[in-house]
């Protein structure tokens, strides 16, 4: 395996080319923790990229060999968590932040449930599918994010609390993609909301479904506004650098969820995103937030309307 400092070079790098918000916010860690961030980072990187045919981000290609790329990503990924040296930097990279932080592998793996999903073309039928499907692809990265961030692995409350922070994340991204997914053939909202709007899937393109597209965005960005807000109150169980770099994070994307809520069907005409200068204002907010995060962000118990991560796969497929 590359020596460590090898491989937070190889994250490091694939940080800065993947997600400038994530990079920005991700400064605000203490070095060992950044380093360890990123090495996450990268392992969630090379897996979305090789499922997509992107490279680091950006437009996707035409894959013909899925399944193939899909049993590459769990070989590398269950060697990687068995310690072995897999070749593969990325995968190297998480076998190191999984020694290091020692990270519940299930977690892990209801990551890779969510590739699977995507790849067997998953649509949600009602918006708890919706959510499951959130939790697959950004809500357990949330609760491997804070692990990291020293949380023990059954401190259930605060766990949850992350995952609400990824629920929010993924959430603002639907939203912002409505209309992009739409011209690729893709949608991933609640198919009983569409029929709700009289809505059609395969002529989510066509101009008499922007009003009604419009609400449905607005419902998910007021969604996703809910689980930020119910994320923050997670933060007083961390330590200052990193509540702070968390409570940046939750204002840059939720930023985006923001942006697509006012914005109406605006927001299907334009890719809603957080500029430079937004993004250095929510550093410095954050900064005072994670001051005083005990007074402005008191433990309450979360909201029992809100959805919960489940504790089996089997129960997300339940709901379908």
């Amino acid at each position: 395996m590359a020596s460590r400092d090898a491989l937070v070079a190889h994250a490091r790098a694939s940080i800065a080319r993947g997600s400038k918000s994530f990079a920005a916010a991700s400064r605000l860690f203490d070095p060992v923790m950044r380093e360890r961030v990123w090495l996450l980072y990268a392992w969630c990187r090379a897996c979305d990229d090789i499922v997509d045919g992107q490279d680091h981000g950006g437009a996707m290609t035409s894959v013909a060999d899925l399944d193939a790329r899909l049993s590459r990503i769990e070989r590398l990924t269950d060697g990687a968590l068995a310690g072995q040296q897999t070749g593969e930097a990325a995968f190297d990279c998480l076998a190191l932040v999984a020694r290091e932080c020692a990270l519940p592998h299930r977690y892990v793996h209801d990551l890779l449930e969510g590739f699977a999903l995507d790849a067997e073309g998953w649509r949600p039928e009602t918006l708890n599918d919706l959510l499951a499907y959130c939790y697959h692809v950004a809500g357990a990265v949330g609760c491997l994010m804070a692990i990291v961030m020293g949380v023990e692995p059954d401190d259930d409350a605060v766990i949850d609390r992350a995952c609400d922070l990824g629920l929010a994340f993924q959430l603002a991204n639907v939203a912002r993609d409505v209309a992009e997914d739409a011209a690729a053939g893709r949608c991933y909202l609640p198919r009983d909301w569409l029929r709700e709007m009289g809505l059609d899937e395969g002529a989510l393109s066509d101009p008499v479904a922007r009003p009604g597209l419009a609400i449905l965005t607005g419902r998910l960005a007021a969604l996703a506004a809910r689980y930020e807000a119910s994320a923050r109150v997670g933060t007083p169980a961390l330590s200052y650098r990193a509540a702070w770099a968390v409570l940046a994070a939750a204002g840059i994307y939720g930023g985006i969820a923001r942006k697509v809520g006012a914005a109406g069907q605006g927001a299907l005409d334009r890719r809603m995103t957080t500029g430079t200068g937004e993004k250095l204002g929510w550093l410095v907010r954050s900064a005072g937030q994670g001051a005083v995060r005990a007074r402005l962000y008191p433990l309450h118990p979360r909201d029992p309307a809100l959805w919960r991560r489940p504790q089996s796969w089997s129960a997300c497929r339940s709901t379908e």
